[in-house]
């Protein structure tokens, strides 16, 4: 796949390249809190074929609108109105389903520049891809099942998935600031629990002993 990016850098290798017996290739750590920062800019059209027969159904319902200014009433004049009718809201539909879409890319591709991957892509250029998956993904969503199919090789091949990480070698780095701050919030927490129970301690019961 274009724009994948050489595989990770080998630990233990020698000086000469061969890699040394019971060596690991190393991880690349991602930060748990994901990219800073806002989203590159969206790279692709509007969905060129949903765009193209919703050109094509408008361009029919003018076409009927027209024919329906000599013809005269009767069944031949109903029949037209029927036509324009159905063409009339198979055109809202699709550009009811592209402002969908549109609104559904904007949202996944802001969110997915967000995560840790995220880190990853941008170094190596992978704009496209993460475009091309939004698009499948949200088809997928509005119903394609064959979309769907793309959606999750995409999603492999870009580190959305468990397997799909260790494959490429990515990992998660702790949020060890996630974890200090969570440890003083538990700290403080047991200080008054530790003062009432200094508090419950029978005065009597410690001079007697």
């Amino acid at each position: 796949m274009a724009g994948m990016g050489p595989p990770p850098k080998a630990s233990g290798v020698d000086g000469k390249g061969a890699r040394r017996r019971n060596s690991t290739v190393a991880m690349t750590r991602l930060p748990a809190e994901g990219r800073k920062g806002a989203a590159p800019r969206w790279p692709l059209l509007d969905d060129v074929a949903l765009t193209a027969r919703r050109n094509v159904l408008a361009a029919k319902a003018e076409r009927l609108r027209y024919a329906l200014e000599d013809e005269p009433p009767g069944p031949r004049r109903t029949s037209v109105e029927r036509r324009l009718e159905e063409t009339d809201v198979e055109v809202e539909t699709l550009r009811l389903q592209l402002a969908e879409q549109r609104k559904l890319e904007k949202t996944l591709w802001r969110d997915l520049w967000g995560t840790p991957q995220a880190t990853v892509w941008e170094r190596l250029g992978w704009t496209r891809d993460v475009a091309q998956y939004v698009r499948w993904k949200v088809l997928a969503e509005l119903g394609n099942l064959d979309a769907a199919k793309e959606a999750r090789q995409l999603s492999d091949r870009i580190g959305l998935t468990p397997m799909a990480m260790l494959r490429l070698r990515w990992e998660i780095a702790p949020d060890e600031v996630a974890e200090q701050r969570q440890e003083r919030v538990s700290t403080a927490a047991a200080r008054p629990a530790a003062r009432r129970r200094m508090r419950v301690v029978d005065p009597s019961a410690v001079a007697g002993g």
